[in-house]
């Protein structure tokens, strides 16, 4: 069968993000064929990062976090399955099994069935009050346990542990931080910019234990202590671990998909199984400027699920979109364009003791990144190009600037995209 409108049957697996992104869009751009979207969590598709800052603070309602209005479904003639577990892909017979036994018919199929917290492996994780955050029920968890006065440890400061942190602090408890890095988000952003980020922490009440690990949880059938592996003792009562995720890739590795930090796709978000694609956190894509890379964020999401939805419809246009995230932690907002896992040289614009700067990477000469504290500006805004817009100009042109234009205020930003 062709690809593209002439496909009866689409079924997509994965009712988050990006699969209910995909599922409306295939409807929008004018597909009329069966669409099944089938999701192992019973709730409706919603967003998650809500779920470490507004949503944990009891800020926000789950209503306000549906990926689509709850009827949108229906409208468009969505089937939607939730609660319902897809167990095996047969790439040559076209189907899906479902519940270890339901099979169900494709033309085209979607995987994007995101990842799922790593497992805490330390002794003791077992025991009760050591949580995660990935689903709503685990944010409820964190909320019911969050009450002032409380004590709690948060193991590891990614984007979820930087995030709780922030939002427990709001909620009156008494926070400690352990992370075997320099500073927070230092793998992401560098040391430099993670020590700013550790002195908001800090200043908020945040007590930071950095460059260290959990040997272990300690209690008596619930945590009451984390046994550092520098010997130090914890005193809590509990643990949100923020350790990071494994992409589901499962599914898409037994039935023999190629699979690599994710499963890898092309700049069509086409797998390597015959009418299989896949998109969000489960990829490893192809992206024109920074090669492979395997990205957690909710724009990624968003804009992959668009992406291949319209790729299954026949589109011709790769999947090139310029990554961009953001964090809210405290009153202070970071946000960032482009990808760098490395750089030989990081050019501020504003001084970072002031928390409001932006930050360039580059390599080789070239941005390849950029962050903005509490400015930039939001680089998708159409209507005004802000800072972190102009940056996007340059990562995307592969514009050479020299460093000392970038640093000077009196330079034009726009001017130099331009």
């Amino acid at each position: 069968m062709e690809t593209g409108m002439s496909a009866q049957r689409i079924v997509i697996i994965g009712a988050a993000l990006a699969g209910a992104t995909a599922a409306v869009t295939l409807r929008d751009e004018g597909f009329e064929g069966e669409i099944k979207l089938i999701g192992a969590e019973r709730q409706l598709p919603y967003n998650r990062p809500p779920l470490s800052k507004g949503y944990l603070r009891g800020e926000e309602r789950f209503e306000d976090q549906l990926v689509n209005p709850a009827g949108a479904y229906a409208e468009k003639g969505i089937e939607l399955r939730l609660g319902t577990r897809a167990t095996a892909i047969d790439a040559t017979r076209k189907h899906v099994e479902v519940d270890g036994s339901e099979r169900i018919a494709y033309d085209q199929l979607l995987v994007a069935t995101g990842g799922r917290n790593r497992s805490v492996s330390m002794p003791g994780a077992e025991l009760n009050g050591v949580l995660q955050l990935r689903t709503v029920e685990e944010s409820d968890r964190i909320r019911a346990a969050a009450q002032r006065g409380s004590r709690a440890v948060v193991v590891g400061l990614g984007f979820i542990g930087s995030e709780v942190a922030a939002s427990l602090r709001q909620l009156g408890v008494e926070v400690t931080a352990l992370a075997p890095d320099r500073a927070p988000l230092a793998r992401v952003l560098g040391v430099e910019v993670g020590e700013i980020l550790a002195g908001i922490h800090r200043d908020k009440g945040v007590e930071l234990v950095l460059g260290d690990s959990v040997a272990a949880f300690e209690g008596s059938g619930r945590v009451e202590r984390v046994r550092t592996t520098s010997g130090r003792l914890i005193e809590c009562d509990f643990v949100v671990a923020g350790i990071g995720i494994v992409p589901n890739t499962e599914l898409l590795a037994a039935a023999g998909a190629r699979v690599d930090n994710g499963v890898l796709v092309d700049e069509h978000c086409r797998t390597s199984l015959p009418e299989v694609y896949a998109a969000g956190d489960v990829t490893n894509h192809q992206h024109p400027i920074f090669g492979r890379v395997r990205v957690e964020h909710w724009n990624n999401g968003f804009q992959q699920g668009k992406a291949a939805a319209r790729a299954m419809l026949g589109s011709p246009r790769p999947y090139d979109y310029l990554h961009t995230f953001w964090s809210d932690q405290y009153e202070h907002l970071i946000e960032y364009v482009g990808f760098a896992t490395s750089w030989d040289r990081l050019v501020f614009r504003g001084r970072p003791e002031t928390r409001t700067f932006l930050g360039f990477y580059l390599k080789d000469g070239l941005v390849r990144a950029a962050v903005g504290v509490n400015r930039g500006g939001d680089p998708e805004d159409s209507k005004t190009e802000s800072e972190l817009g102009s940056v996007a100009r340059l990562i995307r042109d592969r514009v050479k600037v020299e460093p000392e234009r970038l640093a000077d205020e009196a330079v034009d930003l726009r001017r130099l995209s331009r």
